[in-house]
């Protein structure tokens, strides 16, 4: 095992109602001028932004609203929302929906604090020395970007996706009641449920450290999403289904399940953020077509990971080699990413990608990631562009 920091700073409130709270924990905070950044759809035709609005104006917090924001964040909205919170001098901010709106307040809380282009840490030129402080109301179970330190946006200019991870970005508080996902469609609810198994398993999956109880943490965890996923496609409605999926999201991207090892793998995420920003997909469904390619390409230089996964998580049964034991695991996984009606290729996925298009994508995830990246094996840019080719 390696030596590891695990640092969760985030004020959790979990269970039903518990919106309501968010005007005591943001003056639990310090907040006294508030951004409310979220995407739109949903949190407005369900009423959840008026309870909140509502709540800010009940409690006397000023606030001013920030809408638009979209799957893969777009680097405009934030400089848009950069520019409010100076303008309104806001000290807060309140991102209420998933993933997007989340990360996106993230970027905006670390160009509100540091000075020059906040698309340089996410170009990777600069750090962070500072982020205006966040709370969240969570809707979507997906990222767990409400626990972590990592936000991803997409810079339209080029389509350029990536990521950036700082500290200064956790948020203060997360809210988070299951009721709020109800309404999400089930495609939403299953590349959720993608999302968060695949931020346990890029740190599964390594060549280095591992620990005896992350590795039990973490094949529970897989366990547990891959359980309730199948009971949300069968009723979405499930209020203890949509508790464990949501709980689930947030343990899986807070460091908890990377404990002890060399931090990951993290290619899958690297090649899908490629096909996010070409082909604007919903992140969990690109996971869920690129992973296998990426398995068959690795799983021989990862075999006792594999295996392990194979045995203890998709109940793949210990006879034959280890190799087949492995390649059954694989081929399990894809079986439950159709069960939940996800795709396990490019093609299913909806992208129709050139040759050219793969090429282009290679040679941006191996800048991305300077050059080369992997722990379960270490791609190149030759890597990168078979294992798309694989995924057509």
């Amino acid at each position: 095992m390696f030596d590891f920091k695990y640092y969760t700073p985030t004020k959790v409130i979990f269970g039903k109602n518990t919106e309501s709270k968010v005007a005591d924990l943001i003056k639990e905070f310090g907040g006294t001028k508030v951004l409310v950044h979220y995407g739109g759809g949903s949190v407005v035709r369900s009423g959840l932004l008026k309870r909140v609005t509502d709540t800010l104006d009940a409690a006397g917090i000023n606030y001013v609203v920030l809408g638009g924001a979209v799957p893969n964040p777009h680097l405009g909205l934030v400089y848009e929302g950069i520019e409010l919170c100076k303008k309104e001098k806001v000290d807060f901010l309140l991102a209420v929906g998933g993933g997007s709106a989340i990360d996106s307040a993230k970027a905006i809380g670390y160009g509100v604090a540091n000075e020059g282009d906040v698309w340089d840490y996410y170009d990777y030129k600069r750090q962070v020395n500072g982020c205006l402080p966040l709370g969240v109301i969570l809707t979507i179970a997906a990222t767990g970007s409400e626990m972590s330190d990592s936000s991803v946006i997409t810079k339209e200019e080029g389509l350029v996706k990536r990521g950036y991870s700082s500290d200064y970005g956790r948020p203060r508080f997360a809210i988070m009641n299951p009721e709020l996902t109800m309404t999400l469609p089930d495609y939403q609810t299953a590349c959720g449920c993608t999302d968060i198994m695949m931020h346990t398993m890029e740190r599964y999956f390594t060549n280095g450290g591992n620990m005896e109880i992350t590795d039990a943490l973490a094949e529970g965890l897989l366990r547990t999403v891959k359980k309730n996923a199948i009971i949300l496609r069968d009723d979405p409605k499930n209020y203890d289904a949509r508790a464990e999926v949501m709980w689930a999201g947030s343990l899986a991207h807070n460091g908890l399940t990377g404990c002890g090892n060399d931090g990951g793998d993290w290619m899958t995420h690297k090649l899908e953020h490629e096909l996010g920003g070409l082909y604007d997909v919903a992140h969990g469904a690109g996971l869920a077509a690129i992973w296998g390619s990426w398995a068959r390409y690795v799983y021989k230089n990862c075999l006792p990971r594999f295996k392990k996964f194979a045995i203890n998580v998709m109940d793949v049964k210990d006879e034959g080699t280890d190799e087949q034991i492995a390649l059954k695991g694989i081929e399990a996984m894809e079986d439950f990413y159709r069960s939940i009606k996800m795709p396990t290729n490019l093609r299913e996925l909806g992208v129709n990608a050139t040759e050219e298009d793969l090429v282009t994508m290679a040679h941006k995830c191996a800048v991305g990631v300077g050059g080369e990246m992997g722990s379960a094996r270490i791609l190149n840019e030759q890597d990168m562009l078979e294992i798309f080719r694989m995924s057509m």
